[in-house]
């Protein structure tokens, strides 16, 4: 059961945070997509699909995720990152949707709750952060959450959470939703 776990907990799943941030350069501009719920934030945020719902080619619908999309794909976009997909492949439970998220210097994703995000009700979502510095607040529940580079979070994000950028570069995060399954829920319950 998964239901009594803490709103936040560091998995004992670490990458080599270079070689994950290497990965970016093979990305231009134009790969990324700005974040289609555009109230919910100021500054630059962005998005780029690695695995969006299967069939779907609109870049705004393959950054979403909606809870009723059950077939999941890797995009072509994958194919340029090789250590983020092998990141991908350490884990051993079903991946939805894998994203890479931007925050750009000096942005903000004001405080808002995501449904559903929560393990408790099978669907958990995961933070890698690829880059980051010191000035980014991540506050969850009204809680600072520091997450250094190549690390791996489950946040329950049914809390209110929001985030600013308050460095000089941007902050990248492999973003994955993950049904919760045996694997994923006995290392949530382990590593809490």
């Amino acid at each position: 059961m998964t239901a009594d776990l803490p709103d936040r907990i560091r998995l004992p799943l670490d990458f080599d945070a270079e070689a994950l941030a290497a990965d970016l350069a093979a990305f231009g501009e134009q790969d990324w997509t700005r974040h289609f719920v555009r109230d919910n934030y100021e500054g630059a945020w962005a998005a780029l699909p690695l695995r969006a719902a299967v069939g779907e080619t609109h870049p705004t619908r393959m950054i979403g995720v909606l809870p009723f999309e059950h077939d999941f794909a890797d995009t072509p976009l994958l194919d340029r990152a090789p250590a983020i997909r092998a990141a991908l492949g350490r884990f051993q439970c079903p991946l939805k949707s894998a994203r890479l998220m931007r925050l750009g210097a000096g942005a903000r994703i004001r405080e808002h709750v995501d449904p559903e995000l929560d393990a408790g009700a099978g669907r958990a979502r995961l933070h890698v952060p690829l880059t980051t510095n010191p000035d980014v607040i991540f506050l969850l529940a009204g809680t600072r959450v520091e997450m250094a580079p190549g690390s791996t979070w489950y946040l329950r994000l049914t809390e209110p959470h929001a985030v600013s950028n308050d460095g000089a570069g941007d902050r990248v995060h492999l973003v994955i939703d993950a049904v919760v399954d045996d694997w994923l829920g006995g290392m949530l319950r382990a590593a809490a």
